[in-house]
């Protein structure tokens, strides 16, 4: 389905709202034409020196006119924009339920700048197809249609002559310029997710590029984005010069036309002289109309590139299956999960061969597991299988006896506390960023879990306590700090399969030590599964998985 129909399609519930404001937006235009047309007339008729009686209806016309553009013109904008923005909104929550759908497994194959730009600028172009694309075509079409007709009634070679002008500017200058419109608005969607892209990075990564000395390699890229980006407004600026001028041109034309054959009209009284102003005048106030077809062209280029980069996001697969229609309840265990698989094995998007290959293991309540390898073994492929972001290609994995394929993958997630590496804070409180974990945890119950981490004497130390903002990506903490926040998540959240993945990577000695012995405390109503590069690790652990090639070797 083109992009345009399939916009359309997602616009069922709003598809009246935006045809009245089609209608109501070509009314103004009509407006303004009429507008031109009757001050036409009474300036003409007013020559004639009548009795002002007889002027009064043109009088009250010109009045009534005027005030109806604006009035009809802001109710226009007040129906479109909001038509256009419901189906926004539905675009980008579909978006970015779809993005929570197949995270993470399948978001590498796009950076992090870029889908920003998908998900703001994308979806703000796409809103232009309405307001600044299909509806002012309506009202053109609609409005011109009627000045032809209302030229021909009067005189009918100006009806023809503006019928011509209006399809040399309003058709054939639109297509000629068409291929190039759409070349250049979808290189302008592409640059401009570039330099999003890029910011995004720079902002992200200045530390490292300043002490990398990469930040003027950087700053070269975002001057050649940046040139890039003028030279194609400059390109498109001189594309729209020229389509304007055609525009004017042709409306000019019109007029020419219309007093050539009007004129001899008048002279052989043909048609009324007060007229000959009317069929002469009423064609300029068309010139804008015509000009914002142009406009309107190049935004639905602009949109439908926009258009391609959402959709292609939103028509990627998933990489787990879908949740059964009718999944099972969930079991609860009197203590505890009992989690097993049984031959398992898991491939990621786009790979030619499993990541996981026949693993056989069992999560019980009260068992430490750490789980060791060389990167690419398989760790990380085990947690997504296990949090439920990947699914098995084969084998199988129960809880509690049940296959998990039966149940509600969100539900099964609600068995697992997670423990990474890098974990996320949010520029938010100490408080709030622990609380993610269960937010109907009060402040005693996050403080605990913090000290449970150890981290009472960092709490202690903090100027506002718990109400301690941690900065934009917790830049206002160490990293041992952090594994102690991610480590006290997990702790609040309190189930039964604690997941972590190698939360001594980055820390000093004595920090890694301290953050890998809470997590492995022994603890008869959980397990907790470590994925560690750390031979010392392994001594606290009740069972050692050596994963080599995606495969358990011991």
């Amino acid at each position: 389905m083109a992009p345009l129909a399939r916009l359309w399609s997602q616009a069922a519930g709003v598809r009246w709202r935006l045809l009245g404001a089609a209608v109501v937006g070509a009314l103004a235009t009509g407006c303004a034409v009429g507008l031109m047309a009757t001050s036409a007339w009474l300036i003409a008729r007013a020559a004639q020196q009548p009795p002002v009686l007889y002027l009064m209806v043109a009088v009250v016309s010109v009045r009534t006119l005027g005030i109806g553009r604006g009035v009809l013109r802001y109710v226009e904008r007040l129906i479109s924009h909001d038509a256009a923005f419901r189906v926004l909104g539905g675009i980008r929550q579909r978006l970015v339920a779809h993005l929570a759908l197949i995270a993470p497994a399948a978001l590498p194959v796009w950076r992090r700048g870029d889908l920003l730009a998908r998900t703001v600028d994308d979806v703000d172009d796409a809103g232009d197809a309405f307001l600044r694309g299909l509806l002012p075509l309506a009202g053109a079409a609609l409005v011109g249609a009627g000045t032809v007709v209302l030229l021909a009634l009067i005189l009918p070679a100006a009806g023809v002559a503006l019928a011509v002008a209006l399809v040399v500017a309003c058709v054939l200058v639109p297509v000629l310029s068409a291929r190039r419109s759409a070349r250049v608005e979808g290189q302008a969607v592409q640059i401009r997710a570039g330099r999003t892209r890029l910011v995004t990075e720079l902002l992200d990564d200045l530390p490292e590029l300043t002490v990398s000395d990469g930040l003027a390699g950087r700053l070269d890229e975002l001057d050649q984005i940046e040139t890039d980006s003028r030279r194609i407004a400059a390109g498109t600026a001189r594309a729209a010069g020229v389509a304007a001028a055609v525009a004017v041109a042709a409306m000019g034309a019109a007029v020419w036309v219309a007093a050539w054959f009007g004129v001899p009209a008048v002279a052989a009284a043909d048609l009324n002289p007060v007229l000959l102003a009317v069929i002469v005048l009423t064609p300029l106030a068309l010139t804008d109309t015509v000009q914002a077809v142009g406009v309107a062209a190049a935004a639905l280029h602009r949109a439908t590139a926009a258009l391609r980069r959402l959709f292609a996001v939103m028509d990627t697969p998933p990489v787990t299956a879908p949740p059964p229609v009718h999944p099972r309840p969930l079991p609860e265990p009197a203590a505890g999960a009992i989690i097993r698989l049984r031959g398992v094995g898991a491939r990621w998007p786009g790979a030619d061969r499993d990541a996981l290959t026949d693993i056989d293991l069992d999560l019980v309540p009260g068992r430490r597991i750490v789980v060791a390898g060389e990167s690419g073994s398989g760790k990380s492929t085990l947690l997504a299988v296990l949090l439920g972001f990947l699914t098995p290609t084969t084998g199988r994995i129960t809880l509690d006896g049940v296959d998990v394929a039966e149940l509600d993958p969100d539900q099964v997630r609600t068995r697992f506390s997670w423990c990474d590496q890098s974990a996320h804070l949010f520029d938010s409180t100490v408080l709030e960023n622990v609380r993610l974990a269960r937010p109907d945890a009060d402040a005693a119950q996050v403080e605990a879990a913090l000290r449970e981490a150890g981290a009472g004497g960092w709490l202690d130390g903090l100027p506002q306590g718990l109400d301690t903002p941690v900065g934009e990506h917790g830049r206002a903490v160490s990293g041992g700090e952090r594994q102690r926040i991610a480590l006290a998540r997990a702790i609040l959240a309190d189930r039964p399969v604690l997941l972590a993945d190698e939360p001594a990577a980055h820390l000093d000695g004595a920090t890694a030590e301290s953050v890998t012995a809470r997590i492995m405390r022994p603890d008869p109503g959980r397990c907790v599964l470590l994925v560690s590069h750390r031979p010392q690790d392994e001594a606290l652990a009740d069972q050692v998985v050596r994963l080599a090639g995606g495969r358990r070797v011991g």
